[in-house]
């Protein structure tokens, strides 16, 4: 493009850049900003007020030999691992049964994706009520007369991180399924009527043909999920508090509480920068394979 083609761009779109200038100032002002600002303030040693000395990489290495930050890891890669896997076969299996154009197809759609519509802190109480024991599903059960009856998950260390799953893919996977749902309706019907001539079974057909062609609808779904489950926090504080003990404690909640009640400014922002880089990390094949491989096609 040259100079006068610039600027005639320039003319034609001043007013739109002009309206954007203010978004553009917020981003790189307020969200990158602040963001190399924790970043550098990891390298310090600052605790209840920020310092400019640099320490290094020292809080990194308190950080990692905390015990309570690697269970939150620990914790956080079973929620990832089930939270995904049980959001996405959910989401699909709802996905293919309201794209059988079935009746009432609307309500039933509502009532699916009407949960991500919920605030976490709204889904974590739901639940605490439902798992405790002496409000929820045990004391219902027992006042029916199986007195012997019990369901205290959400007590439990063992069984307590379960409860936050269950909650989160409750919440969750209304969004699979209106992605999926979205992109099954863009298959051709002709598909269709080809393999029912081939005589090919339903089930075959979704897993060897219908998958790979939903590949940026499931892309973008993982990268979704995935950037819920790193900043997860309200479901768990409204859920357990991160207890038993820390059974269920999550790295977001290990932040927070650095941050605001322990008075550690240079662990919680070294703990946030780990998070940072692990959302890059997640969003960079993203970006490359939609927008950068396209692009050099």
């Amino acid at each position: 493009m040259n100079i006068v083609a610039f600027q005639r761009h320039l003319k034609r779109n001043a007013f739109a850049y002009i309206a954007a200038l203010p978004m553009a100032l917020t981003v790189f002002i307020a969200y990158m900003g602040t963001m190399f600002w924790s970043v550098r303030l990891s390298f310090t040693s600052s605790r209840m007020l920020p310092k400019s000395d640099f320490v290094g990489f020292s809080q990194y290495e308190r950080l990692f030999s905390t015990s309570r930050w690697i269970t939150s890891l620990e914790n956080l890669l079973t929620i990832a691992f089930l939270f995904l896997a049980i959001c996405f076969v959910l989401g699909f299996l709802l996905a293919v049964f309201i794209d059988q154009k079935i009746k009432a197809e609307s309500f039933f759609r509502t009532v699916f994706l009407f949960p991500y519509a919920m605030s976490f802190i709204v889904t974590g109480l739901v639940w605490q009520w439902i798992f405790n024991p002496q409000l929820g599903i045990q004391k219902t059960v027992q006042e029916l007369g199986w007195e012997s009856f019990q369901f205290n998950w959400i007590v439990d260390p063992n069984m307590v991180l379960y409860t936050v799953i269950i909650a989160a893919v409750w919440q969750g996977s209304g969004l699979v399924m209106a992605l999926l749902l979205a992109g099954l309706r863009g298959i051709d019907d002709d598909l269709w009527k080809a393999t029912k001539i081939d005589g090919i079974p339903a089930w075959r057909v979704y897993l060897s043909i219908i998958l790979p062609m939903l590949r940026p609808m499931i892309i973008t779904t993982v990268v979704l999920l995935s950037i819920s489950i790193i900043k997860m926090y309200d479901v768990v504080v409204a859920m357990t508090g991160g207890g038993p003990g820390i059974a269920s404690e999550v790295p977001a909640k290990f932040i927070m509480d650095n941050l605001f009640e322990r008075a550690n400014i240079g662990i919680a922002t070294a703990a946030s920068s780990v998070m940072l880089v692990t959302v890059l990390c997640l969003i960079a094949p993203f970006i490359y394979s939609n927008y950068i491989k396209k692009q050099g096609r």
